[in-house]
């Protein structure tokens, strides 16, 4: 049987505004399972982002139940069993790119930080930019090193917002197929919201959100678009 990552039940995360309480997510239901590979779709502010960083335990739910009964506790999931790549890249702009890429593995219980960090910015083409920092990356680069930022530590499931918003669409399928190539050889989950049709297309599951609902949860029988 397939371990099943994350459960969430009538999950509900509301914010005070200004002009009110306004609800991002209400009522979402949902279980992710080893292996599998999940877009998120919906227009800008459907709650997409909220629901990721609930997913990653970044934030929690204002009701419902939110859990992780393959992966852990709340407070032992990241940077080592749930891997992060925030919609801006969000590198370290004091440190380089290994270091960016090493910080993971340093930050959790795990060695060889420099050898697993060259060998994650190789699996997106990046190595040779190891030395560099931030500010000399382009978008599309940083992107590549926030996604290798991610694997670092080979967690269970990767949680993307918009990994390929900087890439043109040659760069931003060469940066899924190798994620999703990434997932089938360890097992991990791969969750991306993004806004990209030919990006969800590669994935066996499609959720489309709106006012921070679902519209449709669809299940892929084939991915396509590989290569």
């Amino acid at each position: 049987m397939t371990k099943t990552l994350v459960v969430a039940a009538d999950l509900w995360r509301s914010f005070q505004r200004e002009r009110g309480v306004v609800a991002a997510v209400q009522g979402c239901s949902f279980k992710i399972h080893a292996g599998e590979t999940i877009a998120i779709m919906g227009p800008s502010g459907c709650g997409k982002t909220t629901l990721l960083n609930l997913i990653a335990g970044l934030d929690v739910p204002s009701s419902g139940r939110m859990e992780w009964p393959g992966l852990g506790s709340p407070d032992t999931l990241r940077p080592e069993r749930i891997g992060v790549v925030f919609q801006y890249a969000n590198l370290m702009p004091a440190l380089t790119t290994i270091e960016n890429v090493e910080l993971p593995i340093l930050l959790g219980s795990g060695t060889g930080a420099k050898a697993r960090a060259l060998a994650a910015l190789a699996i997106f083409g990046v190595e040779i930019l190891a030395s560099k920092l931030p500010e000399q990356l382009s978008g599309g680069q940083a992107e590549r090193v926030a996604v290798a930022r991610a694997i670092v530590t080979n967690p269970e499931l990767i949680v993307a917002d918009e990994p390929t918003g900087q890439l043109d669409q040659a760069g931003a399928a060469i940066l899924v197929d190798r994620l999703r190539a990434w997932g089938q050889q360890t097992g991990s989950a791969i969750i991306i919201a993004t806004h990209d049709e030919r990006v969800a297309a590669k994935m066996n599951r499609i959720w489309r959100m709106r006012h921070g609902k679902f519209e449709s949860m669809v299940e892929r029988s084939a991915c396509t678009g590989t290569g």
